[in-house]
């Protein structure tokens, strides 16, 4: 960051690594699927770049690493973290969190989207004007439904980072999980509705970086840009 942003906390957004269905287009929530072997080469080559001591996601300025149960996200923190990880875990800062959860797609499990509006139409719902952050998944979750989950991780995290705005203490935050719920996490980070027309995109393996304004933990924001640290 520069001067004027030194010291204020950060949370990194870290999407696992490719899956059979992330190449596919499939929607993937529930359903557990291992990293594909290009998908663990994603995860180790963005983990060497930017994990480790003096590196942009240092291990000893971490306050807490959350990671979504599902298995890929599981293993993308491991490959990304290695024994970085262990050692962090063994300090109690590394915890499993269903608010990680991929966005519960219900019926539209493993559907690609052309599928998901077909199958809408032929139950009688409007399907080319389907809108995931509006409409949500039948027999899944709603937008609320995810608003909610997603705000009470927001609260913990606030929790770690408020008294610290000026770096008076070490107190970045990492979470490891999806395409879609890591994009929904930055609509309510930057306190927006769901529904409000806000494109993003996060590759798989991954890291998106969010932080605050002015030090301030009432303007938070997002960096569209981040410099790394000066090797020494």
């Amino acid at each position: 960051m520069t001067d004027k942003d030194a010291g204020t906390p950060r949370v990194f957004l870290y999407r696992h690594g490719e899956t059979e269905w992330s190449k596919n287009g499939r929607y993937t929530g529930t359903t557990e699927l291992e990293l594909t072997p290009h998908g663990e080469a994603q995860v180790l080559a963005s983990g060497a770049m930017i994990v480790g001591p003096g590196k942009l996601v240092d291990p000893s300025k971490l306050a807490h690493i959350f990671v979504s149960p599902r298995r890929r996200a599981q293993k993308t923190f491991e490959l990304a973290f290695g024994e970085h990880g262990k050692q962090l875990d063994q300090k109690g800062k590394v915890s499993e969190t269903e608010r990680l959860a991929e966005w519960g797609y219900g019926l539209y499990e493993g559907l690609k989207t052309h599928e998901i509006r077909e199958g809408r139409t032929s139950r009688g719902l409007d399907g080319n004007g389907w809108d995931i952050w509006r409409d949500g998944c039948e027999e899944g979750e709603s937008a609320q439904q995810v608003t909610e989950r997603l705000d009470d991780l927001i609260k913990d995290i606030h929790g770690f980072q408020a008294a610290n705005m000026h770096g008076e203490k070490a107190c970045d935050v990492v979470l490891v999980a999806h395409g879609h719920l890591l994009r929904a996490f930055t609509k309510r980070w930057l306190k927006y509705p769901m529904e409000f027309p806000l494109s993003m995109m996060l590759e798989p393996g991954a890291v998106g970086v969010l932080s605050y304004q002015h030090h301030n933990i009432e303007e938070p924001a997002f960096l569209i840009g981040v410099g790394f640290p000066i090797q020494q």
